[in-house]
């Protein structure tokens, strides 16, 4: 097989589509190969094509219709050199994935042949049926038209001989039906609000970038398993397993050498993915068996967030060629770590500043402390709010739990910024300071000390973590879009930098200095958000009666957290940033709502019906299996003898009984609790409902089969068991 270097390519993708092995190329040679980036742009568009697209992706400046049909040419004549065939819209509707339907580059000719074509009107506009996602009501069965919209922000890229373009998704009358579409809009809110705040301390700022760098955890399991358990195929997750008797208790999985099944896996997925742009710059070993993680380099946000979705997708398929299933469920086994999406944020300058680096310079270490404080005050403000973007039905398993953090919002700094803000607290105006305290910044109002990185160590209790130049959203599920938490917190610290310059700018105007007026506004603020700040142990039941103390919300229900999202105050707070509407928002709640009653549905009838026609007739045949037994025996032994040696079986006989019979009455008793549930119309107390009276019988159902299969001969036991699924064949 021929190899080629990238330098080579544009010579050979006309005649052969590009084989890459990882033996003969370096990363560099072929990364990104697959995407129409702007190398690729500047060789297959006009100069004038070329621009207005940078100026777009750069300015979000509009591209008229002339232009994108000179876009669309040059990415057509790029794609099918590469052995695409067809185009799609690619989307993230409000479900847990992406949405594409393919057309073929054809169209009819007069002497009935086709040609190969594509307009700027097909790359910019496509009209796929509306009806049939989610939109919480927003959009009736009969009216079908929905509009998906090219987001030239996000490159364009090949996936199986398709040409992928990056879509927003909105209804008929403008309404938002998708993730991209107010991550979009909140990306532009918090890149404005935070430009207001720069131009204090850099007149040069014009732009800020939200950086996004997920890390994505997952389980692989061996194909032929995964398809003998019911449960794992229809949920994701496993409704019923006794615990291993080992599993992660040795913490001798974490960070260990990847089995080499695995390993080939990693290594054709982080193959394809360098194809594809993704900068996969991660792999290891997580805590629990048959659990693994991958992270990237940070993107700017709203691409990251693409990219995620995009190897979600090709994880499966990859998994696939392996004989592996891959779980993004948040707890698929009981008794062991689940997994999550630690999203880490920060916000970048057009001329490279993060904002939440310390800084060399007073100036600059002033404009750190700004950002930090606002963002504790924008978490603390809105906790509810960023509970209801990530807790789910199957978030609700993990939160809470030994690897996971709570429900309870807090925020962890480390020493040395923590002992910043209590400085600046109790600063008055030219109180001197210690020598200790790294005196570095002088001001009107007093001394602010020099910031150091933090020599601490990470919380990793903690749901939202300062960890040196960013914050890490940790209590994100490892199925969710990422856009659902980036959207929450990118529109709250869009709203607090907004009210945080009013502020200041209202000092200004009645004739305090700026550098004061800073310093005025963020001592309130830091004195305000003490509560939410937590360095300790964020799993200890001491921490959720302090934070009970401290005024903090501790929400475990998911549909009373999903209802924040029509509270009026975080209703006008998206409004006033004009991220989603009332509407929206109030769609946005059904949709959640309707998510959690269906999956706990699901997962009720999964249940159900493995329990009466898999586990329970098993359990008979056992306990026939130990009658004819005893049978046997009294037919053999003397009524004396008899009665020592049956004692333990009939013991056994009446446990396994005791099981059958009370698997059978809570099975009756679910089915008829979802019958009195599903006739509830309204969104809201359906899950309510399903919460309350349906879901509790999976666990107590669970816990019989469980006992069973601790009880049931191994050769009859219908299910592979958690010893088999949890360990790499």
């Amino acid at each position: 097989m021929a190899v080629f270097r990238f330098k080579a390519l544009d010579e050979v993708l006309a005649r052969q589509p590009l084989q890459i092995t990882r033996e003969h190329n370096l990363t560099s040679d072929y990364f990104g190969y697959k995407v129409f980036d702007r190398p690729k742009m500047k060789k297959y568009l006009s100069k004038e094509a070329y621009k207005a697209v940078c100026d777009a992706v750069d300015n979000s400046a509009p591209i008229d219709r002339k232009m994108a049909d000179q876009v669309a040419q040059g990415m057509k004549a790029w794609a099918t050199e590469n052995g695409a065939t067809h185009y799609t819209h690619w989307f993230h509707p409000l479900t847990d994935g992406t949405a594409e339907k393919h057309d073929a580059f054809i169209v009819n000719v007069e002497d009935g042949g086709v040609v190969e074509s594509f307009s700027g009107k097909l790359l910019a506009q496509q009209e796929p049926d509306a009806s049939s996602f989610p939109s919480g009501g927003i959009r009736q069965t009969f009216e079908a038209r929905g509009y998906t919209a090219w987001d030239a922000s996000s490159p364009a890229f090949i996936v199986d001989g398709t040409l992928c373009i990056p879509t927003v998704f909105i209804s008929y009358t403008g309404e938002a039906l998708d993730y991209k579409t107010p991550f979009l809009r909140a990306l532009n809110a918090v890149d404005k609000a935070a430009t207001e705040v720069c131009l204090y301390f850099d007149k040069t700022v014009t732009k800020v970038q939200a950086n996004l760098g997920w890390e994505q955890e997952y389980f692989l399991i061996d194909e032929a398993l995964y398809m003998a358990r019911p449960d794992l195929v229809l949920t994701g997750r496993t409704l019923m397993g006794h615990a291993s008797s080992k599993d992660q208790q040795l913490d001798d999985h974490y960070f260990s050498s990847i089995p080499t099944r695995v390993y080939r896996f990693m290594e054709d997925l982080e193959n394809e993915a360098y194809k594809l742009g993704i900068p996969v710059k991660t792999r290891h070993n997580e805590v629990a068996p048959n659990q693994f993680e991958v992270a990237p380099i940070f993107e700017e946000a709203n691409l990251a967030n693409d990219h995620n979705q995009l190897l979600m997708d090709i994880m499966k398929k990859i998994a696939r060629r392996h004989k592996f299933m891959v779980l993004f469920h948040e707890k698929p086994f009981a008794g062991v770590n689940g997994s999550g999406k630690h999203n880490n944020w920060s916000l970048i300058t057009d001329n490279g500043v993060n904002l939440y680096s310390p800084g060399k310079n007073p100036k600059s270490n002033l404009q750190f402390l700004t950002f930090v404080v606002n963002t504790l005050k924008a978490v603390y403000d809105n906790q509810d709010l960023l509970r209801a973007s990530i807790l789910t039905a199957g978030n609700a398993h993990r939160l809470g739990a030994n690897e996971a953090p709570p429900s309870i919002l807090s925020v962890f700094l480390g020493s040395e910024v923590s002992k910043m803000l209590d400085l600046m607290e109790t600063a008055v105006v030219e109180r001197k300071m210690t020598p200790d305290e790294k005196t570095a910044l002088k001001l009107n109002i007093g001394r602010i000390p020099e910031i150091i990185l933090d020599t601490t160590d990470r919380n990793r209790t903690s749901p939202f973590a300062f960890t040196g130049n960013r914050f890490e959203y940790r209590a994100v599920g490892s199925s969710a879009n990422c856009a659902a938490s980036m959207i929450a917190l990118n529109t709250a610290m869009a709203a607090q930098l907004t009210k945080f310059k009013n502020e200041v700018d209202g000092l200004i105007e009645k004739g305090v200095k700026k550098d004061e007026a800073i310093f005025q506004v963020m001592k309130r603020l830091i004195i305000e958000t003490k509560p939410i700040r937590f360095d300790g142990n964020g799993y200890s039941e001491e921490w959720v009666e302090e934070a009970a103390r401290r005024g903090l919300t501790n929400v475990s229900s998911v549909p009373e957290a999903i209802s924040a999202f029509t509270r009026k105050e975080f209703v006008d707070l998206f409004s006033s940033v004009k991220v989603l509407n009332q509407s929206e928002l109030e769609g946005r709640a059904e949709v959640e709502y309707e998510k959690y009653t269906m999956k706990v549905q699901i997962e009720a009838r999964v249940l159900g019906d493995l329990a009466i026609n898999h586990i329970v007739p098993t359990a008979v045949q056992y306990q026939t299996t130990l009658l004819t037994n005893v049978k046997y025996l009294k037919d053999v032994f003397p009524a004396d003898e008899f009665e020592k040696l049956a004692e333990g079986r009939l013991g056994l006989i009446r446990e396994v009984g005791t099981h059958i019979s009370t698997i059978k009455v809570k099975v009756k008793e679910m089915v008829e609790a979802r019958k009195v549930a599903n006739v509830i119309e309204n969104a809201a107390e359906k899950a309510k409902a399903y919460e309350t009276t349906v879901f509790p019988y999976l666990d107590e159902i669970r816990y019989h089969i469980d006992k069973l299969e601790l009880t049931v001969d191994n050769e009859l036991w219908p299910l592979p068991k958690y010893r088999e699924l949890l360990f790499v064949k």
